[in-house]
């Protein structure tokens, strides 16, 4: 059995429609996916519509997070939402909030480079991507301009924390999106938690407060994971009693990753299936 619980649709950053990601998993013969787009749940009614018999979907969510760092200090962090109830009142109102803050931040971005003399156009962008906006929109902006060469140029430079361009957006407390996300009737499970690629690691003490708050599991097998980080990640989730999941983190041809890459045990996902009452998985 294939289980992939984090995927992007172009509902957020990703190059696939939700139902051309379906589609995917079918050909990458999975038997579960998870549409997990960034702060939306905009790609879930096309992605059930269009679902390919034999694939079962969950339909989730990837959350904008401010964690504590190893050092003490604020980092970006991920939580991965499943099946929970997209009418929960506070965790809707806390999504669109979440939605706004990207739409600003792009523009503000854009703003600082169109001064700097960079051709790019900010409400252009917010208006082909959608809501769930994001820096990949930017990136492409980037490279259809001939400013940078690839997504990850653009990363590495106009795009990155330490450039002049950047702007901060102010994400939900990663205690706070857990408490929405048990409250909604979902499972929570936090995103490539040792991703040390994407700058400061959120610290372990964090992990350990959060399952006891009701967390229920840790991303472990992932593309940005080391086999070290992995082995770490296993024995923490064995003491917290935390699922462990495996994900490819599919962005479609904005990352090099293919569905199916990285996957997570049968027994896991049946875990997340039975702790969740927000929405069923779609089989």
């Amino acid at each position: 059995m294939r289980i992939d619980l984090h995927t992007h649709s172009t509902a957020s950053d990703g190059t696939d429609s939700p139902a051309e990601l379906v589609a995917a998993a079918g050909a990458a013969e999975l038997d579960v996916v998870a549409v997990t787009d960034h702060d939306t749940t905009a790609g879930w009614s096309e992605a059930v519509a269009a679902r390919p018999s034999g694939v079962a979907l969950v339909r989730g969510m990837e959350m904008s997070c401010t964690g504590r760092g190893d050092d003490g200090f604020p980092v970006a962090v991920h939580l991965l939402a499943y099946l929970f109830d997209p009418s929960h009142d506070a965790f809707a109102a806390e999504r669109e909030r979440l939605r706004e803050e990207r739409v600003w931040r792009i523009l503000e971005m854009a703003a600082r480079m169109s001064a700097a003399g960079l051709p790019v156009d900010g409400e252009r962008i917010v208006d082909e991507a959608g809501p769930s906006v994001g820096r990949p929109h930017l990136a492409r902006a980037l490279i259809d301009a001939g400013i940078v060469p690839s997504i990850d140029a653009a990363f590495a430079g106009p795009l990155s924390r330490t450039s002049p361009y950047f702007v901060d957006k102010h994400d939900t407390r990663l205690s706070r999106a857990v408490d929405l996300v048990v409250a909604s009737g979902g499972v929570a499970v936090v995103a490539h938690p040792r991703a040390r690629a994407r700058g400061r690691l959120l610290a372990v003490a964090e992990i350990r407060e959060l399952a006891e708050r009701g967390l229920g599991g840790v991303e472990v097998f992932h593309p940005d994971h080391t086999a070290a980080d992995v082995d770490m990640l296993v024995r923490l989730a064995r003491e917290l009693d935390l699922v462990t999941t495996g994900s490819s983190d599919y962005h479609g041809t904005n990352k090099s990753v293919r569905l199916g890459d990285f996957t997570t045990p049968p027994d896991q996902f049946a875990a997340i299936e039975a702790a969740a009452t927000g929405v069923p998985v779609v089989r």
